[in-house]
């Protein structure tokens, strides 16, 4: 894969292939692509030079693409809202970043965040534009992170991912399941439901797979040990709400709940705990934990 075109004003290079049938104008098919982005917000990006094709080179609205193209983008965002919670770095060597992720920070740009995203800050903070996230965690999920920040060594990190070599455990905090035998292991198949950013269980060959236990038993609300096996978006939110114990204060699930402002008092008490490995290069293990807690939620005070 040839080099991601340099950051433009520190917000870096959004990639997208281009999917089948994409035969047509590069306004055409991006806004086919992403039809939550109108017309003149594209047309905007093609005459700022904002809109790259494969080599890097600015591309003209009307360039025709194929299928299987890949182009290059940079997204913009008027009066973007700032996040206020802080990222913490808990680990830095010469190929790895470790970080710990507020809840609320996504950690690529998208939608309404380019420069409130994690990988955003952490380039202008650190001065280097090598960085690149090796794996992603939702926006409302809070901890582990880990980041390439050499290019010469990325592909043996990221291939801990692919091949299913790293082990992620996540804490989460949700309602007690008093008569559900634990450990267990949930496997489902896992599809995009509506709208498109929900998952959903559907009949089929599983896809998704996910360990779950109990750490503590105290109360109405129990923290649960989860370890996804397999890496399916809100995989772990799907299938603790199928289990009939969703995850406190999830907005998406079972039920997806009225889109508004962030509630910041309100996280998702889901966190990602520990990060452990084997090191390709070196072959020692490692292992990283999130210094973040899951709190309680409060309660509700009578009136």
């Amino acid at each position: 894969m040839k080099p991601r075109p340099a950051p433009i004003d520190g917000v870096p290079a959004s990639r997208v292939q281009l999917p089948e049938g994409s035969s047509s104008s590069a306004v055409d098919a991006l806004r086919a692509r992403f039809p939550r982005i109108d017309e003149a917000t594209w047309r905007s990006r093609f005459a700022q030079g904002r809109v790259l094709d494969d080599a890097g080179l600015p591309l003209a609205a009307h360039a025709r693409v194929t299928a299987g193209m890949t182009l290059y983008y940079y997204r913009e965002v008027v009066d973007e809202l700032a996040i206020p919670f802080t990222e913490q770095v808990l680990h830095e060597d010469a190929d790895l970043l470790v970080v710990d992720k507020p809840h609320f920070l996504p950690v690529m740009p998208a939608g309404a965040y380019v420069r409130e995203s994690l990988l955003f800050r952490l380039q202008q903070t650190l001065k280097n534009a090598d960085i690149v996230p090796l794996h992603r965690i939702d926006r409302g999920t809070a901890g582990l992170v880990m980041f390439s920040v050499n290019p010469a060594t990325r592909d043996a990190y990221q291939g801990l991912f692919r091949d299913r070599a790293i082990r992620k455990h996540y804490e989460a905090l949700a309602p007690a399941l008093p008569n559900t035998r634990f450990p267990l292991v949930r496997r489902s198949r896992l599809e995009r439901g509506e709208p498109f950013f929900r998952m959903r269980e559907v009949p089929g060959e599983a896809n998704s797979e996910s360990r779950i236990d109990v750490l503590d038993r105290d109360g109405d609300v129990w923290r649960y040990a989860l370890e996804p096996v397999t890496g399916k978006k809100h995989q772990l939110r799907v299938h603790m709400a199928t289990l009939g114990a969703p995850i406190i204060n999830d907005a998406f699930y079972p039920d997806l709940q009225e889109q508004a402002a962030d509630r910041y008092s309100f996280p998702l008490k889901l966190l990602a705990r520990s990060l452990a490995f084997m090191d390709p290069l070196t072959g020692d293990a490692r292992e990283f934990r999130s210094a973040l807690a899951l709190e309680l939620p409060k309660p509700i005070s009578a009136a």
